[in-house]
């Protein structure tokens, strides 16, 4: 990420643009095929909650101080506090590292008070539709952090608590996409079943993470978010998800935690095929993450095992372009389609793209 233009703390639309990139490929994707305003609106909701997730992955602050820190984060967001984003940027000032050792992540903690103030420059609705759900994810992950303190990283207990946790992590984000849609005149009936299945969106996503993600966030973040309950089924200890001795056994809980994300997948589309495109929304923008989670989820139903190396379970970047490219043109009628096309073969091979 390049350096700002910007003084501390005055809006920059482009660097915010330019931190996404550098902070999630999934939302980078999104962002870039979304049309405006939607476009901005959802780039400055994620560096929001982004800032909100980095503090919460970091395995060098102690919990304490990480629940902390999200709950100053949460005041600053809370119209009602006096609470101000300079508090908490010399609040977590001592944990960012060095400016030549940081990552995009960091830097975007680091710029929180850009972030803060390029967000205060959108209209009220829009702010108004977009701060209740980032709150209640702060909310949860300080929630999440001191329940789970004594572990020093967190340790998902059961298949509610993973629930709980991925409601907070994306379901959140998925209301926050969904109070963006309906503002204006949606009718009711619509509005209805896009809330129905917003979460259902979001849990999708967050569930496919925590399936192919396990080494890494074990390794990087201390996190343990396959449940205990379902590990302990197979004979292994959260501890030891990732020994090699328990490939096997550590492989069927994952294959487990893929399955509960497939059942969320017919709501996921559902929400879809209901959403409307308007305020600068676009079918592509939500169809390829949800399309690249089901070929993440084909991936893991082959090789569960790579999970929990640093391999890792992904899909190739040809069939990211392949279904990149078909998304822009395709609509909500060719979703199921599409869906299961790529469940059961690697999309630029049955397109026939080239390798």
């Amino acid at each position: 990420m390049s350096g700002r233009d910007h003084s501390p703390g005055e809006p920059d639309l482009a660097w915010c643009n330019e931190a996404v990139q550098g902070v999630s490929r999934t939302f980078a994707l999104t962002v870039d095929v979304l049309e405006e305003p939607m476009s901005t609106q959802i780039c400055l909701g994620y560096l929001l909650c982004r800032v909100a997730d980095t503090v919460e992955d970091a395995a060098h602050i102690p919990p304490a101080e990480q629940a902390e820190l999200l709950l100053t984060y949460d005041a600053v967001l809370d119209t009602e506090d006096d609470t101000t984003i300079t508090e908490f940027r010399n609040d977590v000032d001592e944990w960012i590292p060095p400016e030549g050792e940081r990552s995009d992540d960091w830097t975007v903690v680091a710029e929180a008070p850009t972030v803060l103030a390029t967000f205060e420059e959108l209209p009220p609705d829009v702010q108004t539709a977009i701060v209740p759900p980032v709150r209640e994810m702060i909310d949860g992950m300080a929630m999440f952090v001191e329940r789970h303190a004594d572990a020093g990283g967190l340790r998902i207990d059961d298949r509610d608590e993973l629930e709980q946790y991925c409601h907070y992590a994306a379901g959140t984000v998925g209301n926050l996409i969904t109070n963006l849609l309906t503002r204006g005149d949606v009718a009711e009936e619509r509005v209805n079943r896009l809330y129905d299945t917003a979460e259902e969106f979001g849990l999708l996503l967050q569930l496919v993470n925590v399936s192919k993600d396990v080494y890494d966030d074990y390794t990087e973040e201390n996190n343990v978010y396959i449940p205990a309950e379902w590990l302990e089924a197979e004979g292994v200890a959260q501890e030891n998800v990732i020994d090699p001795d328990n490939r096997e056994e550590s492989a069927r809980a994952v294959d487990r935690t893929a399955d509960h994300a497939r059942s969320f997948l017919d709501d996921a589309q559902a929400y879809l095929e209901t959403m409307p495109m308007r305020h600068g929304n676009t079918m592509a923008a939500w169809s390829v993450p949800f399309l690249l989670a089901v070929g993440t989820l084909r991936e893991l139903g082959h090789r569960p095992e790579d999970a929990l190396t640093e391999t890792g379970v992904k899909v190739s970047r040809q069939e990211v372009f392949a279904v990149m490219d078909v998304a822009g043109d395709a609509g909500r009628e060719s979703l199921a389609d599409l869906r299961e096309t790529i469940a059961s073969t690697p999309f630029h091979r049955a397109a026939g793209f080239a390798e």
